[in-house]
């Protein structure tokens, strides 16, 4: 198993427009094929001190191995989402094994 952990802060002057197509182009990742599992949102509405709820969207994705992986990497679908780099003033990966 391979898990993809991914968090974005969005600019926050991008249009509505904008927003709704980083939406939909994430919601977009999860339907790669190599992805056995995967989620795309918002933080939750909880409220502990250990908790980052700074990020704007959060995407949580996982292959059967590295190799489903790396082929997500080189789907079209995530070079697509890619395009939208400047929509981001940040983004954190977390990957384990």
């Amino acid at each position: 198993m391979f898990v993809h952990s991914v968090y974005f802060w969005l600019k926050p002057d991008l249009t509505a427009e904008q927003v709704r197509e980083f939406e939909a182009r994430g919601r977009a990742l999860i339907t790669i094929p190599t992805i056995r599992h995967g989620w795309f949102g918002t933080p939750a509405d909880t409220d502990r001190p250990v908790i980052d709820r700074t990020y704007t969207y959060g995407m949580v994705t996982v292959f059967d191995d590295a190799a489903g992986h790396d082929a997500y990497q080189v789907h079209e679908i995530h070079q697509r989402f890619l395009e939208l780099k400047d929509f981001w003033t940040q983004v954190k990966i977390y990957d384990f094994t």
